[in-house]
């Protein structure tokens, strides 16, 4: 393998595995920092150990097994040096280390069961504002960069780095142990879990940055959360609601894009190659969440939309009204510029294009859609249904030079040349 596929081959895996790495090196040193450190070491390690030794038959799993070695030593260097050692003794044994082969590592009982969700509802502290939790854990544990949370956001790039720099500090500065909350605590940090792991699928579903448009690996991730959190809290209707939506929506993973990673837009999919065992179990999760009595949570309501799509063999058999409705309900149950322009989308299906697109053009003023690549998007297939072509191309060309993922970016483009031969 040579030096430059081995570099992308890692910082692939990295990326992947990454976040498993910082759930255990936190739950084992009760440090942010310190977890950081011993990860980036990790990745040293194998910088510098692969192209002499060999890319191990397991990557992953060799990555987990230096973290832990790292973590161990860490653990015992701290008690080496503590003048309290009973102290210390004490702390490696709430934290779980018995410093024996590759079973050091045993957590404590606790009610969840599974290594990435215990810190997320670890990092989603209380004592930290709500965007800031969000803020922190995605970029600790949901794999996504400063500048894609930003994105996630709709804020400027600086003022999530500030949050998350901010939020280290309060949790050191307020000495917040890492301990895994018991099941009667966890409504309470329940409302950022879901945001944490509603964020980190949207990513994959459609990737603001990189070549690809979608990142699946971050899709599934977020759908094995799901379904743990599913299992661990069966009647809460949005934690049920949520797992709907993206059981939903990842039944079309297969059919978003060609051979060669072109997006496929939803009324060109081949519909048979939607996963209907995925639908079937995301349609039974919302029908549940919907009996549980949360027909107007969020994540429910966005499940709704998501059926109504999945239940459609033919783009023609959409119920447009129906989700123009939905979104209107949404509307009122959480409030967003992103929620009133899909809604305009679902009016333009509906009715027509003159319809939505003084929707649309109410909210070109909105601060928070500055910067957002769909919302010229939007605008330029309104406008090119109505045949103001040259409108038209000059916006999807704004979109193109908004948005960060190469694919989306290729197709806006495309867009726009087609309405220039109009």
């Amino acid at each position: 393998m040579t030096a430059t596929a081995l570099q992308t081959m890692l910082d692939t895996l990295w990326r992947m595995e990454s976040p498993k790495l910082l759930a255990r090196l936190v739950r084992i040193t009760g440090n942010i920092d310190t977890a950081e450190e011993l990860a980036q070491d990790v990745l040293v390690a194998a910088l510098e150990r692969w192209p002499r030794d060999g890319v191990p038959d397991n990557p992953a799993a060799w990555l987990m097994q230096a973290a832990k070695h790292r973590a161990i030593d860490h653990l015992r260097q701290r008690q080496l040096h503590a003048r309290k050692q009973d102290e210390f003794g004490i702390e490696l044994t709430v934290q779980g280390a018995d410093m024996q082969g590759d079973d050091a590592l045993r957590f404590a009982d606790d009610d969840i069961g599974d290594d990435l969700l215990r810190l997320v509802f670890a990092t989603c502290h209380p004592v930290l504002p709500m965007e800031s939790r969000v803020a922190l854990t995605l970029r600790l544990l949901g794999g996504l960069s400063t500048a894609e949370i930003a994105r996630a956001f709709l804020q400027p790039e600086p003022t999530v780095a500030q949050r998350i720099v901010r939020a280290k500090r309060t949790l050191a500065e307020k000495q917040v142990v890492f301990e895994v909350p018991r099941k009667a605590e966890l409504p309470q940090r329940l409302e950022a879990v879901l945001e944490v792991v509603y964020l980190v699928f949207n990513e994959g579903y459609a990737a603001t940055s990189g070549e690809d448009w979608m990142r699946p690996a971050l899709c599934e991730e977020a759908l094995r959360l799901g379904r743990v959190l599913a299992g661990l809290l069966p009647d809460q209707p949005e934690v049920l609601g949520l797992l709907a939506l993206m059981e939903l929506q990842a039944s079309r993973i297969p059919a978003r894009t060609d051979a060669d990673g072109t997006p496929i837009l939803l009324d060109a999919q081949d519909r048979a190659r939607w996963d209907r065992l995925q639908i079937a179990c995301g349609l039974q999760a919302l029908q549940r969440a919907q009996r549980l009595g949360g027909s107007d949570g969020p994540y429910v309501l966005q499940a709704a939309l998501a059926a109504c799509h999945a239940r459609a063999l033919r783009f023609e058999d959409t119920d447009w009204a129906g989700i123009a409705a939905l979104y209107a309900r949404l509307m009122r149950v959480a409030p967003s510029p992103v929620v009133e322009l899909n809604r305009a989308v679902a009016v333009s299906r509906a009715q027509d294009a003159a319809a939505a697109l003084p929707i649309v053009d109410a909210l070109a003023n909105e601060s928070k859609l500055r910067d957002y690549a769909p919302l010229p998007a939007v605008r330029g297939d309104l406008l090119l249904q109505l045949g103001r072509f040259d409108e038209a191309r000059i916006e999807f060309q704004r979109a193109a030079a908004l948005t960060g993922n190469a694919r989306e970016r290729e197709l806006l483009l495309a867009r726009a040349a087609d309405c220039a031969t109009r």
